[in-house]
């Protein structure tokens, strides 16, 4: 099994330092409300890490056959 994060920008990026803004971009979120869906890995949990009063997320459990 393995995980999906399902990660949502719910925070604007105005006024913000130029980090968090390039962290947020690098995990895909553009606009307010954007969603992305990635596969957990520490590089991801360590950006969600950084920006986590910035977005909203989800674990989603993939169970392959």
């Amino acid at each position: 099994m393995s995980k999906t994060l399902k990660i949502t920008l719910k925070k604007s990026m105005v006024g913000t330092p130029e980090k968090h803004r390039k962290t947020v971009r690098s995990l895909g979120l553009r606009k307010l409300n954007s969603v992305v869906t990635l596969k957990e890995s520490p590089n991801v949990k360590g950006m969600i890490q950084k920006v986590f009063h910035m977005v909203q997320v989800e674990e989603i459990v993939d169970e392959a056959q």
